[in-house]
């Protein structure tokens, strides 16, 4: 990651910078993808995890951070890197081969026709991914058992996490995000998301230092989700008009009161009765400052450690 200076005169001092914080970069990811693995037990000792290439910016900064992650771990584990050719017109199918034949590490690219199946059954000008992401989730499922590969890891990042919290919240109705870890829908594997505490705009810049091979998402011709595009722009207006309230709403997936909720599968609300004992988490309605609720007293759920 040195910096190259051009004819333009880039000095010396300007190269070591640029060098400097490519440098931090490349730390910062180690640091937080790593903690993320300690925080959720992401991988253990003897793991084969397959890491899904898609070729856009947030896989190959996976597989990128955890190569270098699997150097430093004092456990041993596998990586082994997949792609899935959908056969969608115009794909340059040799990119992702000549590029980890350079990188050096296994890898296994699974040919499917998927984009045929999807045209055939999506009506034009409707969105596909919805279908795509089906097709694709069921083959790598079994891509997985056949490699012999017992975690899947994922490139999804903190701002796809926090998109996906906010699509539940304003159009279906819900609560629910995207986990760190989770067992497939099939019940027989583990997923992963190592790029959890990872921010997009990280994985933007670190793509351009290292100057990935980055296939276009938009082969398949299908417009964008609408939805998830209107929220990632409305988090976007948020950094910029106030500094840290991502950062913040982020944070609170991780600290959760049930009991001041309102799902009563969540917390027993028809068994509870006043007994007389002063309770840190009681109702506070009245309070001039609700938030103040210090996130450390009994009965909230912190799924962060704490450094």
């Amino acid at each position: 990651m040195n910096a190259v200076i051009d004819n333009a005169g880039v000095s010396v001092k300007s190269a070591e910078k640029i060098a400097h914080e490519n440098n931090k970069l490349h730390k910062r990811l180690c640091r937080l993808v790593g903690q993320a693995i300690g925080d959720f037990n992401m991988i253990e000792d003897g793991d084969k995890v397959m890491v899904c290439l898609s070729g856009g910016k947030d896989s190959y900064a996976l597989l990128d951070i955890l190569m270098t992650l699997r150097e430093r771990a004092p456990i041993n584990f596998e990586l082994v890197a997949v792609n899935l050719d959908q056969k969608q017109p115009n794909f340059p199918a040799d990119i992702l081969p000549a590029y980890l034949d350079k990188l050096g590490v296994p890898y296994h690219i699974e040919n499917q026709d998927t984009y045929s199946i999807v045209k055939r059954l999506i009506p034009e000008g409707k969105t596909t991914c919805s279908l795509c992401s089906r097709l694709r989730r069921g083959i790598l499922y079994r891509v997985a058992d056949e490699l012999g590969c017992n975690k899947i890891a994922l490139g999804h990042h903190r701002d796809d996490i926090l998109e996906t919290f906010f699509l539940n919240m304003f159009f279906g109705g819900k609560i629910k995000g995207m986990p760190a870890k989770l067992v497939s829908d099939d019940g027989k594997h583990m997923v992963i998301r190592p790029l959890a505490y990872v921010k997009e705009e990280d994985t933007e810049r670190y793509a351009e230092v290292k100057g990935f091979p980055i296939i276009p998402c938009d082969l398949c011709g299908s417009q964008e989700n609408l939805q998830r595009k209107q929220i990632k722009a409305m988090m976007r207006d948020w950094e910029k008009k106030f500094p840290g309230r991502v950062e913040n709403i982020f944070s609170s997936l991780s600290t959760v009161v049930p009991s001041h909720l309102m799902d009563r599968d969540l917390f027993g609300f028809k068994d509870i009765k006043a007994d007389g004992v002063a309770n840190p988490l009681g109702d506070i309605a009245f309070d001039e400052e609700p938030c103040s609720t210090p996130a450390t007293v009994p009965g909230v759920i912190s799924l962060q450690r704490e450094d």
